[in-house]
């Protein structure tokens, strides 16, 4: 199309533009072939370039009139600087505009001297810089694509180790609390020992299948990602009897109507009570432990308090951890309020506030004796911060 367009416009620019010479087959079969070189523009941009900077420019230099053969030129430049890097399309303009711009000695219809250096550079300089322009930009938008998709996949194995962690963190813990019962009931009375193994292979069944549906997210079979259910507030029943057999004494109150809650936070509150007691039963001096659950209009208000704690020294503290800083990042990404510190009667709390429809900033049960967000003071800091850590 661009071809027929040249061809037309070029004779009738012949009588308004003067030329040394008259427009001949000659002509025309340069303004037909540098138009019909950009049809593979795409896939051989710079062997475009050339053929069509060879025809411009010798049409030029013979003397034919000036038309839109400077328009096909300025498309393959174009596409140049849009498909190649820098690199590589900035020596290819430079050459393609010092054979342009050598009509100037042979055409006397070019405007002589620097008058005919800017309008001749023009047509390389204009379209060289807005694909360049459009090529950059679309750089950074795929690296912008790409840092989203990075930053998806960092997330998403953040997740899967935090699932992993409490998952197999409440698994073993409560496994070995369990054979330390059983290795020390076995020489006396053997009788008690097996309803300590009995709930070692109970646990260590309910850990696997909790953590293959897990690891099912990620595995596919006939392309199809295999899922199961994963855990919620409605099993938190089985969660107590679990603690209960490692020798942890639970108590769950609830306040409010139960009811169906979005998938996040159901998942979350379930992770926030396991690994709650969890660290209740590595750390915590007496195996007792309290689960509150509050339903409000808009939120679940989740709190689990341990009489006390134990107190390791800082050289004894990991770095890092999935246990609260876990559980932090978990209720913050569902626009959540999360709290963990001791109280003011000595009892360490984990609260959190989980929105369920939109955020609220609720009144917790127990208000009085809630620890400051994330921070307490005093003696009990070192040991607050020691649990932050497990």
């Amino acid at each position: 199309m661009l071809a027929v367009v040249a061809i037309v416009w070029t004779s009738y620019a012949e009588n308004f533009v003067p030329a040394d010479r008259p427009l001949d087959s000659g002509g025309y079969t340069l303004v037909a072939a540098a138009a019909l070189a950009l049809a593979v523009r795409r896939r051989w941009p710079l062997m475009t370039l050339a053929l069509t900077a060879t025809f411009a420019s010798a049409y030029l230099i013979v003397g034919y009139v000036y038309g839109p053969i400077l328009v096909v030129l300025l498309v393959a430049v174009y596409t140049v600087a849009r498909w190649r890097p820098l690199t590589t399309a900035l020596p290819a303009a430079l050459i393609v505009l010092a054979g342009l711009l050598s009509h100037l000695f042979t055409n006397s219809a070019a405007l002589p001297g620097l008058l005919g250096i800017v309008p001749g550079s023009a047509w390389v300089v204009v379209p060289f810089a807005v694909g360049t322009t459009v090529r950059l930009a679309k750089d950074s938008a795929a690296r912008a694509r790409a840092e989203v998709v990075r930053q998806g996949i960092a997330g998403e194995r953040l997740r899967m180790a935090q699932e992993v962690h409490d998952i197999v963190g409440h698994g073993l813990a409560a496994i070995k609390m369990q054979a330390d019962v059983a290795l020390h009931l076995l020489p006396k009375r053997p009788e008690q020992a097996e309803a300590a193994l009995n709930a070692i292979s109970r646990t260590s069944s309910e850990a696997l299948d909790e953590l293959r549906a897990t690891l099912g997210v990620v595995r596919r079979t006939d392309g199809r990602i295999m899922t199961s259910p994963s855990p919620g507030l409605d099993r938190l029943e089985e969660l107590r009897q679990r603690m209960i057999d490692a020798g942890v004494d639970v108590e769950i109150d609830v306040t409010g109507e139960p009811r169906p809650v979005p998938a996040a936070v159901d998942l979350t509150g379930y992770r926030i009570v396991q690994e709650s007691l969890t660290n209740v039963l590595r750390h915590g001096v007496e195996k007792v432990a309290r689960v509150r659950i509050v339903y409000e209009t808009a939120a679940v208000i989740l709190a689990v308090s341990n009489p006390a704690v134990t107190v390791r020294s800082p050289s004894d503290r990991p770095e890092g951890g999935y246990g609260i800083p876990g559980m932090r990042r978990r209720v913050h990404a569902l626009g959540g309020e999360f709290s963990a510190g001791l109280t003011a009667e000595e009892v360490f709390e984990v609260r959190a506030t989980l929105p369920t429809a939109e955020p609220v900033s609720p009144t917790p049960p127990d208000r009085a004796s809630a620890p400051a967000q994330g921070r307490v003071s005093g003696p009990a800091q070192g040991r607050a911060s020691t649990e932050e850590t497990t």
